[in-house]
């Protein structure tokens, strides 16, 4: 019998169960598909991109610190050590409340983003791309209709879009930047 060699352990199991019970009652923003798909998602691009368990753990919490009331890093660090919980505090663009206006927490992400570990690099990519995908998804099914789901509007989601796009690809050349530079592109092609 052959030997046995997982491909990620408990850790990431115990994050997906997390995520699933704190983002169970969530909906996308303008739609009934379940919120948990997106975390899957970005998850699986992870993977597939070669991140590792502990990145792949962040990839499905990378919303939690932002959107679960109450969650603190200190209970990301006890349950999945300092890793993950300082990947997924660095993909939070704000983690108190109240937030801070849209457009301030956009451009201090950026900021951030133009400088950061390749290792979060990758899961913000794919955060990003799996949003930019539903958003071009959604908006040949609904059309204009779709800014109006978004803080920044039409105008500002493709500012930030775009501009999430030129700050992965500051100092970091992956097939998954690249990947997110042309669903951009489509993007900005469709909307404008």
């Amino acid at each position: 019998m052959a030997q046995r060699h997982d491909a990620y352990g408990e850790g990431f199991d115990r994050a997906v169960a997390l995520a699933v019970a704190d983002f169970r009652a969530i909906r996308r923003k303008g739609s009934d598909v379940p919120y948990v798909t997106h975390l899957f998602a970005v998850a699986s691009l992870v993977g597939e991109y070669g991140g590792d368990e502990e990145q792949m753990s962040a990839a499905v919490l990378h919303d939690w610190l932002e959107d679960v009331p109450g969650a603190e890093r200190s209970t990301l660090e006890e349950r999945f050590g300092a890793r993950v919980a300082g990947l997924v505090a660095a993909l939070s663009d704000s983690v108190g409340h109240p937030k801070p206006p849209w457009r301030q927490r956009k451009e201090r992400y950026l900021a951030h983003l133009r400088v950061a570990p390749a290792e979060l690099k990758l899961i913000s990519a794919a955060d990003k791309l799996h949003n930019c995908l539903s958003i071009r998804r959604d908006f040949a099914e609904v059309g204009d209709s779709l800014w109006g789901r978004f803080t920044g509007g039409r105008d500002g989601t493709l500012w930030y879009y775009d501009a999430v796009a030129i700050a992965l690809a500051d100092e970091w050349s992956h097939p998954l930047s690249i990947r997110l530079r042309v669903e951009v592109d489509a993007l900005l092609a469709e909307a404008t």
